[in-house]
């Protein structure tokens, strides 16, 4: 049962980074027709990055190149957008003041850059020798980005959902 004193103690508990100006302004200023071009991007990256994983574990079941091969193109691709939606990422956490205020969208980013680093050391491991890269360090590194793009999207998704963060406030 609440009581009073623990109504009292939620009031209390202020955000001060909601005082500072441009708090409330976190629409998306990259857009197209209102639609936020990171949140639009992402979707390929994240989905390349586990078709690098799967393509690791048919190669190691089947033994066919033709897997090996398309874990590199996978690897590669992936590399590419992420780069592509991470500059749309990065310039809405640098123009959106409402964004940059929240610690929440720096360690997304963080991540995100440390996912980057390590989709581009899967692609680069890869390039040369791909069917000679998969076993076994190219399957734990894919295994390893699947981890990691796990966690950014989860937390970029909660900023999204719990922060509403780059979203159009409507009228």
């Amino acid at each position: 049962m609440a009581t009073e004193q623990d109504d009292k103690e939620v009031d209390d508990l202020i955000d001060p980074i909601s005082e500072l100006p441009g708090f409330e302004e976190t629409e998306s200023r990259i857009a197209v027709l209102g639609h936020p071009i990171h949140a639009m991007s992402v979707a390929f990256p994240v989905a390349l990055t586990f078709c690098v994983l799967g393509a690791d574990m048919l190669y190691w079941w089947t033994g066919d190149a033709f897997w090996a091969r398309a874990a590199l193109w996978a690897a590669g691709t992936g590399f590419l957008f992420g780069m592509l939606a991470g500059l749309s990422g990065t310039a809405e956490l640098l123009l959106v003041s409402g964004i940059r205020a929240r610690a929440p969208a720096w360690t997304h980013f963080i991540i995100a850059v440390t996912l980057l680093a390590l989709l581009g050391a899967n692609w680069g491991y890869r390039l040369y020798g791909y069917e000679q890269a998969v076993l076994p360090y190219g399957l734990m590194l894919s295994g390893l980005c699947v981890l990691v793009v796990s966690f950014t999207g989860w937390h970029g998704g909660k900023l999204v959902f719990d922060y509403r963060l780059g979203t159009s406030k409507g009228s």
